[in-house]
């Protein structure tokens, strides 16, 4: 196949002003590379297109691909990453991972974890705050508590003072979170057990569990959080660990759970469902990462992969086998084509 590949190229941001924290999701040149090589070695014909005002550009001066593989984060907004697949969605060119709406869902963390709860699967209390006001609701969950920003990926946001005990502290919290991330933020209750990221491979009933790595932090990693710092330095100060479902009841139900999440949020091809478990060793939803990181050693799918005996052309292989059900064949597509002059301007009467 002709694979275009969609991507922050984070040194381009760096370069253009953005600061290291802001860019902290989007991706090296190092796994660019990777993942065209690999793209290459595998049989297909790669193009490397960029970000969404690159793919635009491109759109627009006629170039097609038979699928496009999508690992845009984007910059701005509370669906950023589902910009890159709208676009495409517009030109009827499949993708890899996720829709819009899926994307939109995963990354608006109240909103995923309403979902999921609504199909009886476990996630702590927590409330949605955006401003000093509503800070009252919180009456209503037990502390500690644990806030974030709604809608980061990568920890962003994420230290050691996340953690709060009282009122005052979480008043604090919110107010610098509401101020560097102009956004609002999901305060939840806090979850002292252990940590678990469970890798999933596939699309709806085709979908399965790749594995489960525990996440444990080491001597001079910030304590009790898996934090942006933690994250960014993981070689050094987190190891995973891999667990298995056969010999562990938590891992079991960990692994169940993040399955049917999975599928409930109609994730699709590859990515990964965090869960901790409370004080009674129950496994709680955390988030959903439809977008996960494909940087071969340092980022969690392919380390997972990597734990479990999967080579990073086998993971990559899956993705594309996934997405290339949703490609249509020429010779069996009967649509019309939707000329430029039809876009954007309607006829009168």
């Amino acid at each position: 196949m002709r694979i275009g590949l969609t991507y922050d190229l984070r040194a381009e941001y760096l370069a253009a002003g953005y600061g290291e924290e802001e860019t902290a999701e989007f991706d090296s040149l190092e796994t660019i590379d990777a993942i065209d090589h690999t793209l290459q070695e595998l049989g297909h014909q790669t193009v490397r297109i960029g970000n969404a005002r690159q793919l635009i550009q491109r759109l627009a001066n006629g170039e097609r691909w038979d699928v496009v593989f999508n690992i845009c984060e984007g910059l701005y907004g509370c669906a950023r990453e589902a910009q890159v697949p709208a676009i495409l969605d517009v030109f009827d060119i499949p993708y890899t991972f996720a829709d819009p709406c899926a994307m939109s869902v995963c990354l608006d963390k109240g909103i995923a974890k309403t979902l999921v709860n609504a199909v009886g699967i476990s996630t702590p209390g927590f409330v949605v705050v955006n401003s000093e006001k509503e800070l009252d609701r919180v009456a209503l969950l037990r502390y500690p508590l644990f806030a974030k920003p709604l809608a980061e990926g990568t920890g962003k946001g994420v230290t050691p003072a996340s953690k709060v005990d009282n009122r005052t502290e979480l008043a604090a919290l919110c107010h610098e979170l509401w101020r560097q991330y102009h956004q609002p933020v999901i305060v939840e209750e806090y979850l002292q057990g252990r940590e678990f990221t469970v890798g999933i491979l596939g699309t709806g009933a085709s979908a399965r569990c790749l594995g489960t790595l525990k996440i444990i932090l080491r001597e001079g990693a910030e304590d009790a959080v898996y934090s942006y710092v933690n994250k960014e330095r993981c070689e050094d100060l987190v190891e995973y660990r891999l667990v298995h479902a056969s010999d562990d009841l938590q891992v079991a139900r960990a692994e169940e759970l993040a399955l049917l999440s999975w599928r409930t949020l109609n994730c699709r091809d590859g990515g990964r469902i965090d869960l901790r478990c409370d004080a009674g060793g129950n496994p709680q939803f955390l988030e959903a990462n439809p977008l996960a990181g494909l940087h071969p050693t340092h980022s969690d799918l392919p380390m997972l992969a990597t734990a479990v005996g999967m080579s990073y052309a086998t993971l990559l292989d899956s993705i594309v086998r996934s997405a290339a059900g949703r490609v249509r064949l020429p010779e069996l597509t009967s649509r019309p084509k939707i000329s430029p002059g039809l876009v954007g301007g309607g006829a009168s009467a």
